[in-house]
């Protein structure tokens, strides 16, 4: 598991228009990188409406919003798309880094296990090592949550 204090494992993943994005081109600049589970489920949504009404406030203070879950490039399109989020979602079906980050996790929902996304979100810093992490977070707080933190 990573720990804050850790660098930050680079990778490079396509956003919705297939362009190749990697977390070292953010170098000197404040990251938000938060993984979730699913484009259009209730509590992904909630958390990407919530990034998007503060991405304003996150830019102000030159942080960077990346989101990355392992649907694919069409189904973030349509997900940005439908809810216009002003921020980078980028697709990982391997699990690249959600691997690479740890929070591909057994889940239990109803009785039932499986492997998935383990809601959770790291604040990189200007130099690509790990300042926060904040994992099982709440989808509906968790953008205040971290402009909260941002602030002190």
């Amino acid at each position: 598991m990573l720990e804050v204090g850790a660098k930050a494992p680079d990778f490079t993943l396509p956003d919705k228009d297939k362009h190749m994005v990697s977390l070292s081109d953010f170098a000197g600049k404040k990251v938000v990188l938060y993984f979730y589970p699913k484009d259009n489920t209730p509590g992904c949504t909630k958390q990407a409406c919530a990034f998007a009404k503060g991405y304003e406030e996150f830019q102000k203070r030159n942080v960077e919003v990346i989101g990355i879950s392992k649907d694919s490039i069409l189904s973030h399109t349509r997900f940005i798309d439908k809810y216009s989020i002003p921020f980078i979602l980028l697709s990982d079906p391997e699990l690249t880094a959600i691997q690479a980050y740890g929070v591909w996790q057994e889940k239990k929902l109803y009785g039932k296990t499986s492997m998935g996304v383990v809601r959770t979100t790291f604040i990189i810093d200007e130099t690509g090592h790990i300042e926060k992490i904040m994992p099982k977070v709440k989808p509906d707080t968790n953008a205040a949550e971290i402009l909260e933190y941002l602030s002190k």
